[in-house]
C-alpha cells in the first residue's frame, strides 16, 4: 500500500508507505504550530488507524517538529471550558501514546511547549542538530496543559522541568539525549533515515509483543513494586501463549528470521 493523503483545509499529510505511515504536521509557515484543527487531525488518525498500518512516524514539515501552540489562534475561555479543553489534548495524547501502534517522533528545529508534549507521548524520539526544546509557558503567563507535567516531568524530573520552564531555558540535541528527551542524536538529514530503519525493526516485531511494551511498561513505572510485578507476570504470560510467540520459537529452532504478519 503507498498512499499520499491531505484533505483540502488539512494541516497534516499523511504518507503510507507498505505497513508505515508518516504523518506530516503540514504548517511550514506556522513552524508547525499547533490549534485544535492539529489535535483533531491526530485524534482522527489514532482513534481509526488506516488498516494495516503496523507503525507510524511524526514529523514537521519545512524544518519544525512543532513550536507549540499557535497564540495568533488562542481563545479566552472560561475555567471549566478551559480543563475540558485541556482534558481534549490529554485523551489525544494517551491515544498516541497507548493506542497500541509504535510511534517514533524525527525532532528537527523547534519542540516547543505543546510539540514537547506531543513528543514526549511518543516511544522512540530521535534528534537532529537544530533541534530546540523548551517549555516557555511561563514567557507567556500560561501553564502546560497537554500533559507535560506527567509526560515531560518524568523524563527528566520534576525539579529540573520546574527550572526549564521558571527560566524558559532551551536545550538542544545532545543535552536532550542526556536527560532523556531523545533517545538518539544524530547528524543532519540523519533523523528520518532512522526513523524509516527503526520504525521497519519494530513493525516486525510481534504485533502482541509490541501492544505489551507499549501498554504495560509505562504503567508498571506508576505501580508499587508488588503491583508491578505481578502485572508483568500477567504480561509475560499472555505473550508467551500468543501466536507471535508460537512463530518466534519455530523460527528459532528452524534457525530463520520470524515472520510475525
Amino acid at each position: 500500500m503507498n498512499d499520499n493523503t491531505s484533505k483540502p483545509g488539512s494541516v497534516t499529510r499523511i504518507e503510507i508507505e507498505g505497513d508505515i505511515a508518516t504523518i506530516v504536521f503540514n504548517r511550514p509557515e506556522k513552524r508547525n504550530a499547533m490549534n485544535d484543527a492539529l489535535v483533531d487531525e491526530l485524534d482522527q488518525f489514532f482513534t481509526k488507524p488506516p488498516e494495516g498500518v503496523a507503525a507510524v512516524i511524526l514529523r514537521g514539515e519545512g524544518g519544525h517538529f512543532c513550536s507549540g501552540l499557535d497564540l495568533a489562534e488562542h481563545e479566552h475561555r472560561e475555567p471549566v471550558e478551559g480543563v475540558f479543553h485541556s482534558r481534549n489534548w490529554h485523551r489525544v495524547s494517551e491515544l498516541i501514546e497507548f493506542g497500541g501502534l509504535p510511534v517514533i517522533s524525527v525532532l528537527t528545529g523547534a519542540v516547543i511547549g505543546g510539540g514537547l508534549e506531543i513528543a514526549a507521548s511518543t516511544h522512540v524520539r530521535i534528534a537532529e542538530p537544530n533541534v530546540r526544546f523548551q517549555l516557555p509557558e511561563g514567557r507567556r503567563g500560561i501553564f502546560v496543559g497537554g500533559g507535560a507535567t506527567v509526560r515531560v516531568g518524568r523524563l527528566i524530573g520534576a525539579d529540573r522541568m520546574r527550572e526549564m520552564m521558571l527560566t524558559g531555558r532551551n536545550y538542544g540535541a545532545e543535552d536532550g539525549l542526556r536527560l532523556g528527551l531523545a533517545h538518539y542524536s544524530v547528524a543532519e538529514g540523519e533523523a528520518l533515515p532512522l526513523a524509516n530503519k527503526l520504525a521497519r525493526q519494530i513493525a516486525d516485531n510481534a504485533p502482541f509483543s509490541n501492544y505489551l511494551m507499549i501498554n504495560t511498561i509505562s504503567r508498571i513505572n506508576d505501580m508499587s513494586r508488588s503491583d508491578g510485578l505481578f502485572t508483568e507476570s500477567l504480561a509475560a504470560a499472555m505473550s508467551q501463549t500468543s501466536d507471535g510467540a508460537k512463530e518466534g520459537l519455530r523460527a528459532f529452532l528452524e534457525k530463520r528470521e520470524p515472520k510475525f504478519r
